[in-house]
């Protein structure tokens, strides 16, 4: 029998109570061919929102780059997102991950939320080093492990340093751990065979160019809504363009989705689990949205997107160069607003013959 001192506990397929999987699958034993000594420990904490955990994905492409060994935990209340293929520990977050990554000795140890339970825990982590936000415990605040998380503090407390950014959120999270960007991709979780199951839209499109418009943005900042009369007129040019339009949206956004397939006669799917949205929106050639979760998902599938922007720094989007952004051409006046001050809603001033422009200028 094995003695205890023979185990590799460092090895990247240690599970620790059950067999590896190459235990399990071939009857490997310790210091077998497939032995993997993990070089370093590295530990990601961005919890939420979703479209962040998404956007925050190409620190896993840069760290397999650097460190191919590496064993990677993210912590994340958004775990169904991320990719088992490219992750070795995914913990939803809740007391029992957070006393088992306490309880862990990490080389790296990231913390990219700014909220005070994040900061809080990863000053209680054990890591040779640290980046990212972090508890002044003394003097009971957040505060920035150097100088470029202090810039993306200071960005978040003040419009106006925020408006004056020029980087993108993948470049500002890329400075923030000691790293340079280099066009690293989004990664996500796709189902492949909800995708394959999805591949039915080909059929009903007959050849056609599938163009996924996500129509909504949630409950949250309504002053980022298209009007509805001009997803009506753009439904009907991309019909007559002999293009295929889907519909696409939320919980939220059904039944005002429903009139415009009422209305129309646009293929509406109705609303799914995340998993099968991502899956939906794979089956898509070209995707039109607002600022929202649709957009980080649409930036993973790799896809051609037409995003409407208002409130938001647009040089903090990153779109790999699949992407047009449309802005009002009057500006906006209400930057991270919740209510729009206008009397004539900015969005308006972005015109249905601009974004159909914008989606034929990819095909």
């Amino acid at each position: 029998m094995i003695q205890n001192s023979d185990i590799k506990f460092d090895c990247k397929f240690f599970k620790g109570d059950i067999p590896c999987l190459p235990n399990k699958l071939r009857g490997k034993i310790c210091e077998c061919d497939e032995y993997i000594s993990i070089n370093k420990r590295i530990l990601i904490i961005k919890l939420g929102a979703a479209g962040d955990v998404i956007r925050s994905t190409p620190l896993i492409v840069k760290f397999r780059e650097l460190y191919p060994d590496c064993y990677i935990t993210w912590l994340t209340q958004s775990p169904e997102l991320l990719p088992i293929e490219s992750i070795d520990e995914i913990l939803n977050d809740n007391y029992i991950s957070r006393e088992i990554i306490k309880g862990q000795k990490y080389v790296i140890a990231i913390n990219l939320d700014k909220d005070k339970d994040a900061c809080i825990l990863l000053h209680q982590i054990k890591s040779t080093d640290k980046f990212g936000f972090t508890w002044n415990e003394s003097e009971n605040h957040i505060e920035g492990l150097t100088t470029e998380a202090w810039n993306k503090i200071i960005t978040g407390l003040f419009d106006k340093y925020s408006k004056e950014n020029k980087k993108s959120y993948p470049e500002e999270i890329f400075d923030i751990c000691g790293l340079k960007f280099n066009n690293e991709p989004y990664l996500i979780n796709v189902n492949d065979k909800l995708v394959q199951k999805w591949s039915n839209l080909k059929e009903k499109a007959k050849g056609k160019k599938i163009i996924g418009l996500n129509t909504g943005c949630g409950s949250r900042w309504q002053t980022r809504l298209w009007p509805e009369e001009y997803w009506t007129e753009l439904i009907k040019k991309l019909q007559q363009a002999d293009l295929f339009p889907v519909i696409l949206g939320g919980p939220y956004e059904h039944n005002q989705n429903q009139k415009y397939a009422d209305s129309t006669g646009a293929y509406y799917p109705g609303t799914f689990s995340l998993p099968e949205f991502i899956a939906i929106t794979a089956n898509t050639d070209i995707v039109v949205t607002v600022v929202s979760m649709m957009m980080h998902i649409a930036i993973a599938l790799k896809k051609n997107l037409v995003l409407f922007n208002n409130i938001f720094n647009k040089n903090e989007f990153e779109l790999y160069g699949r992407g047009v952004i449309l802005e009002p051409t009057t500006g906006c006046d209400d930057f991270y607003g919740n209510k729009c001050t206008r009397e004539r809603h900015c969005m308006k001033d972005i015109s249905v013959d601009s974004v159909f422009s914008s989606i034929k200028s990819f095909i």
